[in-house]
């Protein structure tokens, strides 16, 4: 199982990652299992020597029995103190923040994967996006190229 941020590659530019645990309730690890998890405006947020996840959005698992489900609560990430106090420090300055790569499972254990990340600017999307569909139309001639 594995859920990837699809809007990060194009709004963001990865600077370093850091694997976290992530603290759920039994049915949100069922529903997280099933891929039933979005990340597409997930963040990171560090308080009081603690990482947060805010924002996941993990769908209600369809046999549980909670009435009261909030799928957007806050959620906390297992990190080592050098690793929090790592990204602190870098996140410190102006730009940098932390936003969630992939949720993924190992073995039993549920995984996040996270990123100080810079945004990126209009421009520089656009040259990314130019760049993906050259190498889309080089790939797409080279498939016709070969077929004669």
């Amino acid at each position: 199982m594995k859920v990837i941020n699809r809007k990060l590659s194009r709004e963001y530019e990865i600077l370093e990652t850091v694997e976290a645990g992530i603290v759920l309730t039994g049915p949100e690890a069922k529903s997280t299992f099933l891929k039933q998890i979005n990340l597409d405006a997930a963040y990171v947020r560090l308080k009081d020597g603690e990482a947060f996840l805010i924002n996941a959005d993990i769908q209600k698992y369809k046999f549980a029995k909670q009435d009261e489900y909030d799928p957007k609560r806050i959620r906390k990430l297992l990190l080592h103190k050098k690793e929090l106090l790592k990204l602190q420090v870098k996140t410190a300055s102006k730009g940098f923040s932390i936003v969630p790569v992939s949720c993924f499972s190992q073995g039993p254990y549920i995984k996040c994967e996270v990123a100080l990340v810079r945004g990126r600017k209009d421009l520089e999307k656009k040259k990314i996006q130019k760049k993906q569909e050259v190498i889309r139309d080089e790939k797409r001639d080279m498939k016709e190229y070969l077929k004669k």
